[in-house]
């Protein structure tokens, strides 16, 4: 790739909600340079390849879409993986996106030229891409994890994250086993313990669990959001205030959460009459410590007959099955972990190389920290969509990524005046914002207990500490004053 009179060239790295955003973002300015290396044969990140039965999001889709892009035909209010997919699809056709994408392109590693001022990027297939500017909008969510549990590969049966399910497996009639009780596995539970014969789900540390509105959308509905989309936009407007001020709660008033902690309390009486398993399912840390999950099928799921919730510490994988810590053994004919991800990694297995060769791995070896969550000291033009602390507990990462795809731009803008090779975000600059972010964060109760949003020396990496409107007036402008520009 080369530079061209509408802008400096652009690689983007993933073809999700980050990368789709970005590339919008730079096509709506009038920079056509751009492009989306992706490692699939088609676009779509975790909507694509999080197909488990039940798939969908948390957060309703009048917020969990692109502003600038609002669908009035979401069939429910939360929607499920193939809407999601189906909406990323139409507005990659919609924007003409389709051209810039490059399938089966995972990218390997990336190093920046500083005598060249451009950034050289391999992928797996051995091809070599150039341009001036390199995101990596590889998400925080997209590497599925599987636990380190001594014999795991001598399962005989069928295993599978469900990341990457399986749907030539045979449920029915099964033995199953689910390790991990996160956010994926309180929608897929319902739905195998229909088809399993028996379902023994595997629980480290229980969820809270809050029940969600969730209607399917009617014609008339569809109509008014169509014709009149202001409508729309109140509901909009209402799930975002509702995010931030379970954000406020989380942040810096958790006594606030205490009204969510009665409802999720009042869930369990609802459902669950057993007192052995409803103490099995009680949370002994603050909510919003851990992901807080939005369910109305899981509690009720775990209280049928065919379902039982094991709390005992897993020692063993075997042939047939998974021992635990006192030697008992629970067969099995199939294993379904939904173990997360590794969401503290943000490189997404990249070996990047900034100035003077030094490897983004190494100036991370500490945690993963950027400006802003989007740029790096040492590594020139190189930017993040859905980088460090830049998660959210409550809301809609859409939000975020359209900020970060903004702040991007106009790091892009900047570039296109002549005389200007590169930004390099002063290290001064990110090393106050760091200390700012993390002394933030110490006081959130994301510090309180044990998550993906932690590094096992209690560092945070994941999560924004502060309402998303903050982000948005912080990432409005670019500062030039932020950078040392060459």
């Amino acid at each position: 790739m080369s530079g061209s009179a509408k802008g400096p060239s652009v690689l983007i790295a993933g073809s999700g909600f980050g990368g789709i955003g970005t590339a919008i973002e730079l096509k709506r300015a009038g920079f056509t340079g751009f492009t989306i290396l992706e490692s699939a044969g088609e676009p779509g990140g975790v909507w694509r390849d999080n197909t488990y039965p039940g798939a969908a999001c948390d957060i309703p889709s009048p917020l969990y879409s692109f502003s600038f892009e609002p669908n009035p035909r979401w069939p429910k209010r939360f929607s499920h993986q193939p809407d999601i997919l189906a909406y990323l699809r139409g507005v990659i056709a919609k924007y003409g996106l389709e051209p810039h994408i490059r399938y089966h392109a995972e990218v390997t590693g990336a190093a920046f030229d500083e005598a060249r001022g451009l950034w050289r990027v391999e992928t797996k297939a051995g091809d070599t891409y150039e341009a001036t500017v390199f995101v990596s909008a590889v998400g925080q969510l997209s590497r599925p994890v599987l636990p380190d549990i001594p014999g795991r590969d001598t399962f005989g049966g069928d295993a599978f994250h469900s990341a990457r399910w399986d749907h030539d497996v045979e449920l029915d009639g099964k033995r199953v086993a689910v390790v991990g009780t996160g956010a994926s596995a309180v929608q897929f539970v319902p739905e195998l313990r229909k088809r399993a014969r028996h379902v023994t789900v595997f629980q480290r540390t229980p969820p809270y669990v809050l029940a969600k509105s969730d209607p399917s959308y009617r014609k008339w509905q569809h109509w008014l959001f169509e014709h009149l989309p202001a409508t729309q936009l109140l509901g909009r407007l209402r799930i975002f205030l509702l995010a931030e001020y379970a954000t406020y709660a989380m942040t810096r008033h958790p006594v606030l959460a205490k009204m969510f902690e009665l409802r999720t309390a009042q869930l369990r009486r609802r459902h669950i009459k057993d007192p052995r398993l409803r103490a099995k399912l009680t949370p002994d840390y603050p909510l919003g410590c851990k992901r807080i999950l939005f369910t109305n099928d899981y509690l009720p799921a775990l209280a049928q007959p065919n379902v039982d919730v094991e709390t005992r510490r897993i020692a063993a994988i075997t042939g047939t099955g998974l021992r635990l810590a006192d030697g008992t053994e629970i067969g099995a004919d199939v294993i379904v972990y939904g173990t997360g991800f590794a969401a503290t990694d943000f490189l997404g297995g990249i070996d990047v190389r900034g100035l003077g060769g030094r490897s983004l791995r190494d100036a991370w070896a500490g945690g993963a920290r950027a400006y802003l969550g989007i740029t790096v000291p040492g590594f020139p033009n190189l930017f993040c969509v859905y980088g460090p602390n830049t998660n959210l507990g409550a809301g809609s990462i859409i939000y975020m990524i359209e900020r970060q795809a903004r702040y991007i731009r106009q790091a892009v803008e900047r570039l296109a005046r002549p005389g200007v090779s590169y930004l390099d975000v002063r290290p001064e600059v990110e090393e106050a914002y760091d200390r700012e972010v993390q002394r933030r964060l110490g006081r959130s109760v994301w510090s309180a207990c044990t998550s993906w949003y932690r590094q096992a020396d209690g560092r945070v990496t994941t999560n924004w500490p502060g309402l998303v409107t903050e982000y948005d007036r912080r990432t409005r402008w670019l500062d030039p004053a932020d950078f040392r520009v060459a």
